[in-house]
């Protein structure tokens, strides 16, 4: 098995930027793990800026990990009804924060494949989001929100 790999858009002085490249396959291909997520910590406020795309996070990212949680146990337990359930509350999780991207003043990067949208998905869940909030950055985003 060949090491998962990404790329990211970052000038000479460091400077993180979604509009500096075009969204590439070959780019986000040869970006390991770390460089995925410091690139979505950089760009984390300005993507999450919306007061309905906050607090819907806020809600809906948590059922997201408890729907992966229940899915997990739940194949390992051979529970078929319950890792249905722990599924479907990670797409209906998925499918609301994309109506909440809706709402931001820029749009998230798009998916370069299948391969890209789990990779960040997951990272965003149960690292990125996480941080976010535990960082205080979550509160100041809602109070800068809110001064609008």
């Amino acid at each position: 098995m060949q090491p998962l790999r990404y790329s990211i858009n970052v000038t000479l002085d460091g400077c993180c930027d979604h509009r500096a490249i075009v969204a590439d396959e070959e780019l986000h291909r040869s970006m390991s793990v770390s460089e995925l997520l410091r690139w979505q910590w950089a760009g984390y406020p300005r993507y999450h800026g919306s007061r309905f795309n906050l607090l819907l996070h806020i809600v809906v990212v948590p059922l997201f990990l408890i729907g992966n949680v229940v899915l997990v146990v739940a194949l390992a337990q051979r529970s078929w009804l319950s890792a249905l359930a722990g599924a479907a509350a990670m797409l209906v999780s998925v499918a609301l924060q994309g109506r909440g991207h809706r709402a931001e003043a820029v749009p998230p990067e798009p998916f370069t494949s299948p391969l890209n949208a789990v990779s960040r998905i997951f990272l965003e869940q149960w690292v990125t989001f996480p941080r976010f909030v535990l960082s205080g950055n979550w509160v100041k985003a809602l109070r800068r929100s809110s001064a609008r």
